[in-house]
């Protein structure tokens, strides 16, 4: 990234803020930058073509227009780059205010304290990316209801499967089932861009529908390769109100000749549940029939401990944002201990997702955790890629090589009990 073409605003009320970061920046090389001490002077200039900002290091507690307001007027100006927030405030204010600009979907590069260590605020800017023009364009597209109907019909809709792993011996023991729609002219279009339109214009049923058929039929083919995975589908809470899908849940997993203890379903708990009854009904039913139920996105909702009162779940899926950092910050330590033991008094596996880094995993195993999920892992992936990554995976679990793993997996499979530093 050359540093003379990144334009930098820095925003903060103090003079000798203002001076001491562009003294910081312009050591590191940037020679673009603008000091503003004033919330809308600031905002003048992102409505500039010509001087808008493409990062903004960004003070929280500032009179006349603080902080978290003049977030909220970027959206309103159509800011389309980068934050990093730079503010005395305490961690979690930090992290709240974070969360805020994440939630209005700004990119936001991370947050320093002051004083402001140099090679820090390098790092962060350091992961700032320039956005492509197609890259906005593709992002701003609104789908329609239409659009989703005739992709569903014409079989556009693929499934990706991300692995889970014992987190005691890194044994593969499934896979959840996310879908995406491979747009013809798009590319790979991810579900947060269509599943809020199916489940308003009822098209969430038949997708549903796509996605578990076509779930079960590669579970009986890994099933069928002698490769026993259980495999997770999310369901929508609009699934969930009608009878009817229990009974077509059920006969559908029983023409694919897969066992309902080898599938797991995923219930985001957001969702449930504003009439209690019906989703009651079919989800006590199904753990009655031996399907499994996950409990998603815990601690993301309003009524968790309502939820895991009222219904049998088997599984708890710690939220990645609980997860991810936990290890270095006290606020989600705690959100994930108090989850993980919830769940262990319940007698409930627990997942936890969002697993990024070797820290990650490493917090993991000290806690005690279940499974876990996450890019460290791997990534969602087509079916078709798993063979591969699972030699990749058994290398890492034994400390073999590729070829070594390859070996030892067509031999018979790789222990857990290789000793390996790794785990």
């Amino acid at each position: 990234m050359n540093n003379d073409v990144v334009k930098i605003l820095v925003l903060d009320d103090e003079p000798f803020m203002l001076k001491l970061l562009g003294q910081i920046l312009a050591r590191l090389g940037y020679r673009s930058v603008t000091t503003c001490d004033s919330g809308r002077v600031a905002l003048g200039l992102v409505d500039n073509p010509f001087r808008c900002p493409d990062l903004i290091l960004l003070d929280i507690n500032m009179p006349e227009m603080d902080g978290v307001e003049f977030v909220r007027h970027l959206v309103e100006h159509h800011y389309s780059g980068a934050l990093i927030l730079v503010s005395g405030e305490n961690e979690r204010v930090l992290q709240s205010v974070g969360k805020l600009v994440q939630a209005h979907k700004i990119t936001g590069l991370g947050h320093l304290g002051k004083p402001v260590i140099p090679e820090l605020l390098a790092a962060l800017i350091r992961t700032w990316l320039p956005p492509s023009s197609a890259a906005i364009e593709t992002a701003t597209r609104i789908y329609g209801a239409d659009e989703l109907h005739a992709a569903i019909a014409n079989g556009e809709l693929v499934n990706h499967y991300q692995p889970k792993v014992v987190v005691a011996t890194g044994e593969v023991v499934g896979v959840e089932t996310l879908v995406r729609w491979h747009h013809p002219s798009d590319g790979l279009v991810f579900p947060d861009r269509f599943i809020d339109i199916a489940e308003r214009h009822g098209l969430i049923d038949e997708l549903t529908r796509v996605v578990l058929a076509g779930a079960l039929a590669q579970a009986r083919r890994w099933q069928d390769a002698g490769l026993a995975l259980r495999v997770a589908v999310n369901l929508s809470m609009e699934n969930l109100a009608s009878l009817n899908f229990l009974d077509y849940l059920v006969d559908v997993t029983a023409e694919a000749g897969v066992a309902p203890q080898e599938m797991m379903l995923e219930v985001t708990e957001s969702c449930l549940m504003q009439d209690p009854r019906v989703p009651l009904e079919v989800l006590t039913r199904l753990h009655l029939k031996r399907f499994g139920l996950s409990i998603d996105d815990f601690g993301t909702g309003n009524s968790s401990l309502t939820q895991l009162r009222d219904i049998p779940f088997d599984e708890l899926k710690i939220d990645h944002s609980f997860v991810h950092g936990a290890c270095a910050n006290d606020t989600q330590r705690a959100m994930f201990d108090a989850s993980l033991g919830l769940a262990k008094q319940l007698g409930m596996d627990v997942v936890a997702e969002g697993v990024e880094d070797q820290a990650d995993w490493d917090f993991l195993r000290e806690q005690g955790c279940d499974l876990a999920q996450g890019y460290f892992i791997a990534r969602p992936m087509p079916a078709e890629d798993m063979p591969d990554w699972l030699v990749d995976w058994e290398a890492r679990r034994a400390g073999l090589n590729p070829v070594q793993a390859q070996q030892a997996m067509q031999a018979g499979g790789v222990e857990a009990r290789f000793s390996n530093p790794w785990l």
